[in-house]
């Protein structure tokens, strides 16, 4: 199941708490996770438990974390549907996932651990 919270919420803590800090989160995804009050969160719960999660900021993606590729799928599929998603530097270790979706990798840019992604047909329309 797929929910959409901000850092407003009742049970937001409850879910996202132990990610935000989390040096082994971090050590994963090579990038740190924060609560900011912009961010909305999709979060994929299953059986209680944060699954996946992808965070934006007005129509920018933030963070992503997943335990399955197909979590993550369903998460940026639901967003890709929901928002307007233009250029995000993103963490890389998901890359495949992002084409499968329906994102775009920039060849313009190279860091070490990130991306940029962005929605052609989204971007184009602007």
């Amino acid at each position: 199941m797929i929910v959409k919270m901000t850092n407003q919420d009742n049970n937001f803590y409850e879910y996202m708490g132990k990610f935000f800090g989390s040096r082994s989160i971090e050590k994963q995804m090579n990038d740190r996770i924060y609560d900011d009050d912009s961010k909305e969160w999709y979060i994929y719960i299953e059986e209680d438990k944060v699954m996946a999660f992808v965070s934006i900021n007005k129509n920018v993606i933030k963070n992503i974390y997943t335990t399955k590729d197909t979590y993550l799928e369903e998460i940026l599929k639901k967003i890709l549907k929901e928002n307007q998603i233009t250029y995000s530097t993103v963490t890389n270790k998901y890359t495949e996932i992002y084409e499968k979706c329906g994102l775009k990798i920039s060849e313009g840019a190279s860091y070490k651990n990130f991306v940029i992604v962005y929605n052609e047909a989204q971007v184009m329309s602007k």
